[in-house]
C-alpha cells in the first residue's frame, strides 16, 4: 500500500467516525471541519493530504510548522497553529498561520495584533479555555472565569479577529463532562460574540465526545496520519 493510499483509507474511516458521532448527535456532519494535525510528519503527507480534499492542517511546534507550510505555500491551505505559544515565536507563526487556537493570555494577543498590524494580516484568534480542575497543573488554558474578558481583548485588537473558543480534555478521565462544561462556556461567548462560533474540541481519541457537545472543529492526528515519528523527514 502506497503512502497515499494508507492516508486516504484512514480518512474515509475518520470520516465515517464524524459522520457517525453527527448522526448519534442530530447534526449535520458538515457542520465539522476536520483539521489534520501533521505534526512529526513531512510535508510530502501535507501535499498528499490536500489532494485527497484536507484544507486545514494544523501545527503545534513553529520550528516544525514554519519550514513545511512554506515548503506547501502553494497549496490553498488554512493552516491553524494549535500549540503552546511563545511571544518570541509570533513574527514567525503569524506569517503562516490564518488561525491560532491557542491564545490563552493577554500578553499573547498584544504581541499578536502588534506583529498582525506589522505584517498586514487578519489573523483569527481563539481563546483557550482549561477544562482541568481548579489549581491542577493540566493542559494550557485560561481560567474559565477569565474567558470572556481574554475574548473581549482579542475582539478589540487590531490585526486579530475572535473566531470562538478551544479546549483539550483533561488527561486520564472522562472527557464527556468536560466537553459539557466548554459547551456552556462556548454559550456564554456567543452571547457576548455573536460571531465567535468555532468550538475546537476533539481529537482522535475523543472526537465523539466533542461533536456530541457541539465542536465545529475536530484537530485529528494519529488516526490519520498514524503514530507519531520522532523526526521530519
Amino acid at each position: 500500500m502506497t503512502r497515499e493510499e494508507e492516508l486516504a483509507a484512514n480518512l474515509r474511516d475518520v470520516g465515517e467516525r464524524i459522520a457517525l458521532a453527527c448522526r448519534e448527535a442530530g447534526r449535520d456532519p458538515g457542520e465539522v471541519t476536520l483539521i489534520a494535525v501533521t505534526k512529526t510528519f513531512p510535508a510530502s503527507d501535507v501535499r498528499l493530504l490536500a489532494g485527497l480534499g484536507i484544507t486545514d492542517v494544523g501545527e503545534n511546534r513553529d520550528q516544525e510548522a514554519a519550514p513545511k507550510a512554506a515548503a506547501c505555500g502553494d497549496l490553498p491551505l488554512v493552516w491553524h497553529f494549535i500549540g503552546a505559544l511563545q511571544t518570541n515565536k509570533v513574527k514567525s507563526v503569524v506569517r503562516y498561520a490564518r488561525v491560532v487556537q491557542s491564545v490563552d493570555r493577554p500578553r499573547l494577543v498584544t504581541a499578536l495584533s502588534e506583529e498582525a498590524v506589522k505584517q498586514g494580516k487578519k489573523v483569527t484568534c481563539l481563546a483557550q479555555v482549561s477544562l482541568d480542575p481548579p489549581d491542577s497543573s493540566g493542559r494550557s488554558g485560561v481560567k474559565p472565569d477569565h474567558l470572556l474578558a481574554l475574548a473581549d481583548r482579542i475582539s478589540t485588537a487590531p490585526g486579530l479577529e475572535l473566531g470562538g473558543i478551544m479546549a483539550v480534555a483533561p488527561l486520564g478521565a472522562d472527557p464527556a463532562p468536560a466537553f459539557e462544561r466548554l459547551a456552556g462556556y462556548a454559550e456564554k461567548l456567543r452571547s457576548v460574540h455573536p460571531d465567535a462560533g468555532i468550538v475546537s474540541a476533539g481529537m482522535s481519541g475523543d472526537l465523539k465526545e466533542a461533536i456530541a457537545c457541539g465542536a465545529t472543529h475536530v484537530r485529528i492526528g494519529t488516526a490519520l496520519l498514524g503514530g507519531r515519528r520522532t523526526i521530519v523527514g
